[in-house]
């Protein structure tokens, strides 16, 4: 199940996210979206998981909670 996660830190790196999900289940990738110009974060990013049962645990676990600051908003990446 791919997740999408919004309004992380500009300081948060894919290792910090990495770890918040690793607590859950394994992770088959993870990946922030970087800005092309300065080479930052553009405050979200999207964690691929092998299993939906550990993926809805995380998602219900860390939606709404505090990570460098910011509150997390944390959901199923809708397919496009």
């Amino acid at each position: 199940m791919k997740v999408l996660i919004r309004n992380l830190a500009r300081t948060t790196t894919e290792a910090d996210v990495l770890a918040l999900f690793q607590v859950h289940g394994t992770v088959q990738s993870c990946s922030l979206v970087i800005d092309e110009h300065n080479g930052k974060s553009k405050g979200f990013g999207f964690v691929e998981m092998p299993k939906q049962g550990d993926a809805k645990a995380a998602i219900k676990t860390l939606n709404g909670t505090t990570v460098d600051g910011n509150i997390i908003r944390v959901k199923k990446a809708e397919v496009k």
